[in-house]
Parts: structure tokens; C-alpha cells; sequence
């Protein structure tokens, strides 16, 4: 998947601040990603959850998908073990 552009929600920057995750971060797990779920009903647009590492730290990214092959990242953090498989691809069951 290669965006064309990026557009950044206020969210998704504070969130990114706090974490201390990078723009360029962001850009390579949207890159070199892969989709764990898709939410095809959010609105405006759908979206979909990225699993992608930043070295060795792995990264989810909520983006959605414009038409235009512009990508607007909604949120971004760690996935934890409390709450995702190891290899954070599923959620774990409750």
C-alpha cells in the first residue's frame, strides 16, 4: 500500500506525542503494512487497523481510506499483551 498523502487528525498527533512515535514511523508501518481488521462502515470513510514495527516495537495505526489514495491516520499506539496474541495480529479472547 502506498498513499500518495498523509493527513494527520488532532488525535492521532497528540497520541503520537505522547508515545513518542515518529511521523516517518507512521509512514513506514502505512507503507510496509498489513491489515489485521478492516472497518468498513466507520464514517466518513472506511478504515481499517495496520500492524506495522518501528525496529522492534511493534505499532497498530488506525487510518482511513480515502478514495484518493490520501490516508488519514486517526490514532496510533503499542499494542499490549494484555490485550492482543503475541505477534499482535488478534485480539485476545475475553
Amino acid at each position: 500500500m502506498t498513499p500518495n498523502h498523509f493527513i494527520f487528525r488532532s488525535h492521532a498527533i497528540r497520541r503520537m506525542f505522547e508515545r513518542k512515535i515518529s511521523e516517518a514511523d507512521i509512514k513506514k508501518v502505512v507503507e510496509k503494512s498489513e491489515v489485521i481488521e478492516d472497518y468498513p462502515e466507520d464514517t466518513p470513510y472506511p478504515s481499517k487497523l495496520i500492524l506495522g514495527w518501528s525496529g522492534s516495537r511493534p505499532l497498530h495505526v488506525v487510518a482511513e481510506n480515502k478514495p484518493d489514495k490520501e490516508h488519514i491516520i486517526v490514532t496510533v499506539y503499542e499494542p499490549s499483551l494484555d490485550f492482543w496474541e503475541a505477534g499482535f495480529k488478534r485480539r485476545k479472547q475475553k
